[in-house]
């Protein structure tokens, strides 16, 4: 009855899960909305440029070309509230370079008719005219002092230098701010506050720029990881036996290598000067190159590359016997994806729809934090008791604030806002990572019941191949977007809901990190223990159950159901057969990655370490999206065995769908390994399954 004929198209499907199929369009609807919503208020320049005391954005429109921003007072910079309100209390003006000579205002009034009070005057938040230092100090006008200075993150710093162990700026121990003679030194707790994300930007400066250098030497190894996956799988297809014992053996073959390199560079360092410091007194360096100059790093390197090597020997020789028996498996897997060569090409599809859900959710992420309102608060140097009151710039000269603390200043303190969209702005950051999580996942499972669609098509066709149909992987992404969204939904809807309670954990860790209460930080750590343990178990009954839908065509719960219970009844061959494939796609990885990684490492040794992390790192995500497409073929294939096994029983009028290899290595290594008291189980979780199916 199924000759040349699609045998999940001849099932009788429906819309499944509708309720939950609305419930995501209106939330995407919402999620649309939101953005707009973003994209109106948000202006992404308030996280890209330095804002002066006024709100103003330095090098754009009037400012255009005053793109740094210069502090009156560094030292003020020191002040707690700083890491409280991101601001310092002292003016801050836009400039065209930074200062690069030391005076003070005295000085430089008293040379009024010369060079030096026009340079100076630049630094002014307006011209003071012929007013008095005194006037233009209480006003504010001019800095008392000018340091030489250096831009850096558009913002100018004094060049501070050492002489010996004694902290200079400008080459000078001391400065003078107008008032009186200071040391250096003076200056470093300022910049310390004004720059607290320095060394975070500093790592990513030097990232950046060891990126621009080498872009198309990265780009060259990740082409070769693609190409050797793609020889790989090829491989796999003919020569799966050999290919699987081959990978194992040129894995360990890696490691040791890799433990044999280490030790020699652990070697030669041993009389190297400065090589026998600690990791920890070393501390945290922004140039990573330093790391392989000490002798520690390459013990680390050796230690864990042989508990690897060991593990993974151990492991070997305890599955020696499972690993025939997954190799047909992966053979059948071969074969279905040699049918279905297209599914090779099926995740540069999902890559390219998750790179669509990761830029929209940045964007406006970036839109919606930056859509607050300048809020000016009154500074002040000494009591006030209207310090960090929230003031008008405009009207402030002429307020009761200033009449009550005559030196104070209303400055420019952050962006917030007191209208219903801020105030709802925290739900709306909320709402927005929450869609994140749920179009991810939506995208991912996308991915997986189209696969399982497409190689339960292979498995089901009496007379391989020429009863699939013509373009099995369309038809199945066409089958999953008809008829399946509400069960993409839903499954993507639970992961995200679990998914979004762990972000909110680490968020309370993040803030507990300080507390004393032992208690709350152990109930906190068994909470996250839990869900990622719930979050590992939910992502595995979701990809068994896409492939169930995919096949069946029942809806999210039912499809969950009779997979749960399938698996139960075949546990032994869950552990037996699926996981051991699991482990030895797991190992082909890693070849990849270390082939590839030795390649960069030989050919282009003066890279730095920035390069090779990323090159490893890429190259395990393309081994990963090429091996993800034999997963869930040998996942799928998996389920359909078992189900073969339990719908038909060999004969003429129940034929098993599945070739005679595969069913007798898979049949001899079960009935060996399944115990009565296993059978017993599997027999009394049958009994439950048709209860509850009645």
């Amino acid at each position: 009855a199924y000759v040349a004929t699609d045998f999940l198209s001849l099932l009788h499907r429906g819309c499944t899960d509708i309720v939950c199929c609305i419930f995501f369009i209106v939330a995407i609807v919402g999620y649309v909305a939101v953005g707009i919503l973003a994209w109106t208020h948000g202006d992404p320049r308030k996280v890209i440029y330095p804002t002066d005391s006024m709100g103003q954005y330095c090098g754009q429109g009037q400012l255009e070309k005053k793109p740094l921003l210069f502090y009156f007072n560094m030292m003020k910079c020191a002040s707690p509230m700083v890491l409280l309100e991101f601001q310092c209390p002292t003016p801050q003006v836009c400039v065209e370079k930074c200062p690069d000579r030391t005076m003070t205002l005295v000085t430089a009034v008293g040379k009024i008719e010369s060079e030096d009070w026009g340079y100076y005057k630049s630094y002014c938040r307006a011209d003071p005219g012929t007013k008095s230092v005194p006037q233009i100090l209480q006003e504010k006008l001019c800095p008392a002092y000018l340091i030489s200075s250096k831009p850096f993150l558009q913002r100018c710093f004094p060049s501070l230098g050492k002489k010996g162990e004694v902290i200079t700026v400008g080459d000078q121990e001391t400065f003078n701010d107008g008032d009186k003679i200071r040391d250096a030194k003076d200056l470093v707790a300022g910049m310390k506050n004004a720059t607290i994300v320095m060394e975070g930007r500093q790592v990513a400066m030097k990232i950046f720029e060891d990126y621009t250098k080498s872009w198309y030497w990265i780009l060259i190894c990740l082409l070769i990881a693609v190409v050797v996956s793609l020889i790989f799988i090829v491989l796999l297809r003919y020569l799966a036996g050999i290919m699987v014992w081959v990978m194992i053996v040129m894995v360990i073959a890696v490691f040791a290598y890799g433990i044999v390199h280490c030790s020699i560079k652990y070697v030669n360092l041993k009389d190297t000067p400065g090589a026998n410091i600690t990791l920890q007194q070393l501390g945290f360096q922004p140039d990573f190159s330093v790391y392989l100059h000490i002798r520690q790093t390459w013990l680390a390197f050796i230690i864990i590359l042989a508990i690897l090597e060991v593990i993974i020997i151990i492991v070997l020789i305890f599955l020696r016997n499972r690993i025939r028996i997954a190799v047909e498996l992966m053979k059948e897997a071969s074969r279905a994806v040699g049918y279905v060569m297209s599914s090779l090409f099926y995740p540069i599809f999902t890559f390219f729809l998750l790179t669509i859900v990761i830029a929209y959710w940045g964007v406006t992420a970036v839109f919606l934090s930056t859509s607050s309102e300048p809020v000016y608060k009154v500074f002040n140097e000494t009591v006030c008791p209207h310090a960090r009151e929230t003031c008008i710039p405009e009207n402030f000269t002429l307020s009761n604030m200033k009449r009550d603390c005559p030196r104070s200043e209303c400055l420019f303190a952050f962006y917030g806002g007191e209208t219903p969209y801020h105030k709802y702005l925290i739900f709306l950051q909320f709402y927005n990572v929450f869609l994140f999580f749920w179009c991810a996942n939506f995208v991912t499972a996308l991915g997986q019941m189209t696969l399982a669609g497409a190689f339960a098509s292979y498995y089901w066709a009496p007379n391989k191949p020429n009863d699939m149909p013509a373009f099995p992987l369309c038809a199945s992404l066409g089958r999953s977007l008809r008829y399946h969204t509400g069960s993409l939904a839903f499954g993507s809807l639970i992961l995200a809901i679990v998914q979004i309670i762990r972000v909110l954990l680490e968020y309370i860790d993040h803030k507990l990190k300080g507390a004393e209460n032992k208690f709350a930080k152990f109930l906190l750590c068994c909470l996250k223990c839990c869900f990622w343990c719930l979050e590992k178990f939910i992502k595995f009954m979701n990809r068994n159950t896409y492939i169930m839908v995919a096949i069946y065509g029942k809806n999210f719960c039912r499809s969950a159901r009779d997979a749960f219970f399938l698996l139960m009844r075949n546990v032994i061959r869950v552990v037996v057969l699926d996981k051991v494939t699991d482990f030895i796609l797991f190992l082909g990885k890693l070849l990849i990655v270390g082939l590839v990684g030795k390649f960069f490492f030989f050919f282009f040794f003066n890279q730095r370490e920035n390069e090779i992390m990323t090159v490893l790192v890429g190259s395990y995500l393309i081994a990963h999206g090429f091996f993800s497409v034999y997963a869930m073929c040998v996942d799928t294939l998996f389920l359909c065995f078992c189900e073969d096994l339990e719908r038909n029983d060999g004969s003429a009028t129940r034929p098993y769908y599945m070739t005679t290899e595969l069913h007798d290595i898979l049949m001899k290594d079960t009935d060996a390994a399944q115990t009565p008291t296993s059978r017993d189980m599997a027999m009394q979780l049958a009994a439950l399954d048709k209860t509850m199916e009645n």
